[in-house]
């Protein structure tokens, strides 16, 4: 853990609390698909992740989910540090998007430290700023793009995190994370088969040219 935790936050924190990052926390990997926090949890602990990405969802009333953004390594989830340091329930589901590896920090450690280090500040003041601009984004492509645009941009961001150009999520799949219908977003994918864009397979959905 140590070794990791020096690679990825090495240039971020303070050796002393890359030291108590250490003693404190709890490695974990965290295969694909696999429910990281939930809506309506507490939440003891905040992830710092050091390989792999978590996709962080909203769900509306009716239990319909929206993709709010990405954590990738480096990062951890603002949201999550807000619940930490308010001791309120999670509004958020995080789920890993592919196998994850990260390390898991007491809430108690998160006020300390944004007393003790400078640097813990930082991070935890760059994590809002980061996390606040991507839900912006999120919030212009809802409220100024087409669906055939946001569906552009989801399988880009998609191909990125997953570094592979092959697609393993089902239509329904894709139409919850981007609050839409099956319907839609198959009829959408078919129109970007037909443009040369993508291959529509049985159980994948290969990139040609986005």
């Amino acid at each position: 853990m140590k070794e990791e935790l020096n690679e990825n936050y090495g240039t971020l924190f303070e050796q002393e609390l890359l030291d108590e990052i250490v003693r404190v926390g709890t490695f974990k990997e965290v295969p694909e698909g696999i429910k990281l926090i939930e809506i309506g949890e507490y939440i003891k602990s905040m992830p710092l992740l050091i390989s792999g990405a978590i996709k962080i969802l909203r769900e509306d009333k009716d239990g319909d989910e929206l993709l709010l953004y990405y954590l990738e390594k480096g990062e951890t989830c603002s949201m999550t540090l807000s619940c930490c340091m308010s001791q309120s329930i999670s509004e958020i589901r995080a789920v890993a998007e592919t196998d994850t590896k990260l390390i898991m920090v007491p809430v108690q450690k998160m006020e300390e430290w944004t007393a003790k280090y400078k640097s813990w500040r930082n991070f935890v003041f760059e994590s809002y700023h980061n996390r606040l601009n991507e839900l912006l984004s999120t919030i212009d492509s809802i409220a100024f793009q087409n669906m055939d645009e946001r569906l552009l941009g989801y399988l880009k961001e998609k191909s990125r995190i997953n570094e592979n150009k092959i697609i393993h999520n089902t239509h329904q799949e894709i139409a919850y994370d981007l609050h839409s219908s099956r319907v839609v977003i198959s009829r959408l994918l078919k129109k970007l088969e037909e443009m040369g864009k993508i291959e529509l397979h049985r159980n994948f959905i290969k990139i040609i040219q986005l």
